[in-house]
């Protein structure tokens, strides 16, 4: 999904006010506020695949998956919309967002992939409680796994064979790489843009 800054600079507070009788999601950082464009069925396909296994994965569990409606706060100035994130907070601050995930993914798209490999990245990872941030890729077979190691330090994992099993530690859920884009078509001539 896409970013368009909008033009005026705004509090968290009116934010958050505000973003709940909002037409158009958007994302808050540091003042600035982005709408959020649609997204490709590609994008569903992964999406809607990845939820599903988490959803019935996590039935007996104290954590729960949210997608796409459901912000996640990175710090009291930074809100947004993750495609999907797992949260074992019994008791959430705010019915409208989580701050405690233990996992993040992002599926990523032409106009998203620079800010989920990089600002998101930075961002994401100085979440105390997040365990694992995970981009997927909608354009060919390949899951990087972010893990915080027990030092503290990330490691990434690649996946990007068609052997390869994406390991989500986070939440204990082992998913052939194959499974996850089974519906997926890709495209002969998709490219990236610069």
């Amino acid at each position: 999904m896409g970013l368009q800054k909008l033009k005026t600079k705004i509090t968290a507070q009116d934010y958050l006010e505000t973003e709940i009788l909002s037409p158009v999601k958007r994302e808050f950082v540091e003042g600035e506020v982005y709408a959020m464009a649609g997204a490709s069925d590609n994008h569903n396909r992964l999406i809607g695949e990845l939820f599903g296994l988490l959803l019935t994965h996590l039935r007996d569990s104290k954590c729960e998956p949210f997608f796409s409606d459901i912000k996640v706060r990175v710090t009291k100035h930074v809100y947004y919309y993750p495609d999907i994130l797992v949260s074992c907070d019994e008791d959430p601050e705010d019915p409208y967002f989580r701050n405690l995930p233990i996992l993040i993914i992002e599926v990523t798209s032409s106009s998203t992939e620079r800010i989920d490999r990089s600002e998101k990245l930075l961002y994401y990872l100085q979440i105390p409680s997040l365990w694992e941030y995970v981009i997927v890729d909608q354009l060919t077979m390949n899951v990087e796994v972010h893990r915080r190691q027990p030092n503290g330090g990330w490691i990434t994992y690649c996946n990007n064979e068609s052997s390869d099993v994406v390991e989500l530690a986070s939440v204990e859920l082992f998913i052939p790489l194959p499974d996850l884009y089974r519906r997926v078509q890709f495209q002969k001539d998709a490219t990236r843009e610069d």
